[in-house]
């Protein structure tokens, strides 16, 4: 699998688009905004920059990219305010992979600008949008040339699938019957899971540490779990729940079971402690602050939601959610004839799932700040 052909969203904005599908990431945002707001005023004291470069990794397509953006240019418009001073000139870079929908952004700025402006009491900010195709795993940015990272819902995505899992032992492929770690997955695809995000964060943080200024920071929030052990994870059995619908497939012939023996995610969601310790051994940033938090991977129910919900349409809501990320990669490995068939099936095991329990998606915080 070629990651940077075949990581991205849903592109445009019909039903099963990533835009009409992202409601549980703008959640994610919206509470990580106490952290926006400490690390944008913290470097506009700081700095006072009469220039300042803002970078969205993963910024995906859809609007929460523009949530992210008027946020930090209204941070901006309020310490200004308070402090007397001219806005700084503000470039916005919006960071995904290349094949990404930017043109869904692009077609979208124009409503936010108009959010933007429409804040009463506010000092106007002048900026500037450009998009920036490439992976975040490589250099992006020249050194010492941005104030601010944000990253949201894209740091569990690994560089690649792990090489050996598509080793065979015994005749027998490594992760047989599985798209990511799953119950039945030997430790060896464990390790090699770990192992590979490890490498890819540790890399990220080096590359980050390079392109930020002095005092530079950065807000990252992405999935991982609440449970030392990932056979218990909750992104284990939502893919677990995508590998039995494959299955299913597989057992009536419409899917070659090689096909799915072949197939695993670029997915690692690690727990709180692991991300610690590798920032940690790092040494690069302060970690200042560390929240963990959840959300429904329904989007139109909260988790503390008592009220009697229909199962079978939260289980379409959820299969929505997960085909807008999917889809692509799906179509590109097996065919996109199967893909309806498979979110059907799948919504179906949801359904039946969330009789006993709904499907939490656990999510990490950090406000990291450069050492000096």
């Amino acid at each position: 699998m070629d990651v940077q052909k075949v990581l991205y969203m849903v592109g445009g904005s019909g039903e099963t688009s990533y835009a009409a599908n992202s409601k549980i990431q703008e959640k994610a945002i919206l509470t990580i905004t106490p952290m926006l707001e400490e690390a944008i005023g913290e470097i506009y004291r700081n700095l006072l920059p009469e220039k300042m470069v803002v970078a969205d990794l993963g910024s995906s397509s859809g609007p929460n990219t523009l949530v992210v953006l008027s946020k930090v240019i209204k941070i901006i418009s309020n310490q200004c305010l308070r402090s007397g001073q001219q806005p700084p000139e503000m470039l916005f870079f919006l960071n995904d992979l290349p094949n990404n929908d930017f043109n869904n952004i692009f077609q979208s700025l124009n409503n936010g600008e108009e959010s933007v402006r429409a804040e009463k009491g506010s000092i106007s900010v002048p900026h500037f949008v450009a998009g920036l195709p490439g992976s975040f795993y490589g250099r992006l940015f020249p050194r010492q040339s941005v104030q601010f990272f944000h990253s949201s819902y894209s740091l569990m995505w690994i560089s690649q699938v792990p090489k050996e899992i598509g080793d065979k032992r015994n005749g027998m492929p490594l992760n047989k019957g599985n798209i990511y770690i799953g119950k039945t997955s030997p430790p060896l695809v464990v390790k090699l899971y770990q192992e590979q995000f490890h490498r890819d964060f540790s890399h990220f943080l080096k590359l980050r540490f390079d392109e930020l200024v002095p005092c530079g920071q950065m807000v990252l929030s992405f999935l991982g779990r609440n449970k030392e052990n990932i056979l218990d994870g909750e992104l284990s059995t939502i893919w677990g729940s995508v590998a039995e619908s494959l299955d299913s497939m597989v057992r009536e012939g419409l899917v070659e079971e090689e096909k799915l023996d072949t197939f695993n995610l670029p997915f690692y969601a690690p727990s709180a402690a692991e991300v610690e310790t590798i920032v940690n051994l790092q040494g690069l940033f302060d970690i200042i602050h560390f929240h963990t938090f959840e959300s429904n991977l329904d989007p139109f129910h909260d988790l503390d939601d008592n009220v009697v919900f229909d199962n079978v349409q939260s289980g379409a809501n959820c299969a929505k959610v997960i085909r807008s990320v999917l889809e692509p990669m799906i179509a590109s490995h097996f065919s996109s004839a199967i893909v309806d068939d498979l979110f059907s099936r799948f919504a179906t095991h949801v359904a039946n799932h969330l009789l006993k329990e709904k499907l939490k998606l656990p999510v990490l915080a950090l406000l990291l700040k450069k050492k000096e």
